[in-house]
């Protein structure tokens, strides 16, 4: 388990999420972790900022 899933899980309680609920949050979580997220590795960027600065 990343560090990315076990903020995104252990942080809530979705005892009482309904499924539809849950996927949102995850979808949501996900889409900010793996585009929005800035990343000390990728200078301090955003991996759209990143690709953007690359001319992609």
């Amino acid at each position: 388990m990343t560090f990315g899933s076990r903020e995104f899980f252990h942080n809530h309680d979705w005892s009482k999420a309904t499924i539809e609920e849950f996927i949102k949050a995850l979808d949501d979580y996900l889409k900010w972790f793996k585009i929005k997220r800035i990343k000390e590795r990728l200078g301090y960027l955003s991996p759209m900022d990143y690709r953007a600065s690359l001319g992609y």
